[in-house]
This record gives C-alpha cells, structure tokens and sequence, in this order.
C-alpha cells in the first residue's frame, strides 16, 4: 500500500513538472471578444509569467495580405527589442472591406482579448501590456490610447494624420489615389463637400485624453503628405491638459521606419519600455 501511495505521489509531481514547462512558440489563433473576432500572431518565449507587446501593422489594400504584414511588423519590434522574455501579439485587423477607422473595433477587441482572456486562454500570466504600432498602426494605438489604460504606447510614423489633405489631393489628381480616400469618397463624397467626415477619422482629432504614456517617433525624411500635418500634430499632443506624458524623437534623416533604422529611436524605444 506504501508503494502504491509513493508511486502516485511520484507520478503526480512528474505530471505537475511536465505541465509547468514553459514552451516557447509561435502561432497564429483567432481570438474573440464581446463577439468581435480577429486574427492574432503570437510570438511566445520559454516563460510563462509575461509582460507583453502588443503590435499592430501598417496599411495594406487586400485582407489577404494582413496576416503577413502581421508577421513583418512583429519580426520588426522583435528585432529591436531588447527584452528577450517578452511575449509580442500582432493583430492582423482588417482593412480591405472597412473605412479607416472602423478596424478600431477589431484593434480594441484584440487589447481587452489582452487584458482579460489570454491569461486563461495560453495558460499564462499576462503582467504588462504595452502597445506599439507603425504607420497606420500607430495611428491605431494612439487611439486606442484614448479609449483603454495600458503600460505604454509607441507609435512609429502614426497616419494619416490629416485625410481632408490628403484625399483633397488625390481628388485634384496631385497624387496617385488610394483604396483609403477611394473608399470615403464613395461613402462620404469629396472633401470639399463634406470635410468634417474627413476629420473625425483623421489622427488630428485624437489628440487628447491619452490615458498612457506614449512615445511618438517619426522620421524628418518621411513623405511629405506625412510631414504637412506633422507639426500641427505634435503641436496638439504637446497641448493636451488631459494626458499622460508624452514624448517625440524626430530623426532628422529619417524614414517612414524611422523606429526600425535609426539607432537613437530603437534606444528610446527600449529606455521607454524599461522605464515602465
């Protein structure tokens, strides 16, 4: 009987050991929240107590092409990121069929996913969340840093920042169109016609009320369409009354990946997240 009760005791702890091994992979799941559904890659170290990165890609005119842009944008914070034993997740939200701006619901579901499923969902324990995005993506972790707390948010060239100037200009034949004024042109009309549509879905209307720290990087050499709004952009931000700190690194011979190039913005980057 003494043996019997040995022997299930050793095989309870082996099982418990085996069990409590953290595996380090990488995968892609759809995860859900309040029944909005999306599409999430996961870059998981040997470790099961996690802070986390939470990314989120630039534009790209087909779905089809989002879950590799998903897998780009990762490999690119993965690559500048100091910290080895932090958990990215990049969403592949859509944007073939939606208005720029409508994907936020996707963008949200993925962050409260984050905050409070994943946990039980991977068999983890999910410690800080901060957000980080490029281009369009920075423009949606910006906003989503108007809506939720997080432990910070790094935003990389975040745009459009100003669509009545830009899509003003594809409509004057100034610069080649693009899906994202094609789209609100046939929903909206022209951006002389109705230019507060325009507005509400620019970057410049969400300019206050950042409930987190939140670290702007952009590029001096960045295309111009960018770099018209830029000034007033950061001008706004640095105004704000209702937010938490903010900060800018403009690299003078930058690109639009000015976080991903330059030596000085992966630095900030990484002092910014071992400061929070």
């Amino acid at each position: 009987m003494r043996l019997l009760i040995l022997l299930s005791v050793l095989l309870c702890s082996c099982n418990k050991d085996v069990g409590s091994v953290a595996q380090a992979y990488r995968q892609t799941k759809t995860i859900s929240y309040n029944s909005v559904s999306v599409d999430v890659v996961i870059d998981k170290p040997a470790k099961n107590d996690l802070d986390v990165l939470l990314v989120f890609h630039g534009t790209v005119r087909y779905d089809r092409e989002i879950l590799t842009a998903a897998n780009n944008t990762l490999d690119k914070f993965k690559a500048i990121l100091d910290k080895k034993d932090m958990m990215i997740v990049s969403v592949a939200y859509p944007q073939e069929n939606v208005l720029l701006g409508d994907n936020i619901v996707q963008c949200e579901a993925a962050l409260l996913w984050l905050k409070n499923k994943a946990s039980q969902e991977l068999g983890i324990t999910v410690k800080k969340i901060f957000l980080g995005g490029h281009s369009q993506g920075g423009y949606v972790v910006t906003r989503l840093n108007t809506m939720h707390q997080t432990d910070g948010v790094i935003a990389n060239a975040p745009g459009p920042l100003n669509l009545v100037y830009r899509c003003q200009l594809e409509e004057n034949g100034q610069v080649q169109s693009s899906a994202v004024c094609t789209k609100l042109k046939n929903v909206y009309g022209t951006t002389t016609n109705n230019p507060n549509a325009y507005s509400e879905r620019s970057l410049l209307n969400f300019t206050g009320g950042f409930k987190s720290d939140i670290l702007f990087v952009q590029g001096l050499n960045d295309s111009p369409i960018q770099l018209h709004s830029w000034t007033t952009f950061k001008q706004d931000v640095l105004n704000c009354t209702n937010c938490r700190n903010r900060q800018f690194v403009e690299i003078p011979d930058g690109s639009h990946g000015a976080l991903f190039e330059s030596p000085t913005a992966k630095a900030e980057f990484n002092r910014f997240i071992n400061s929070h």
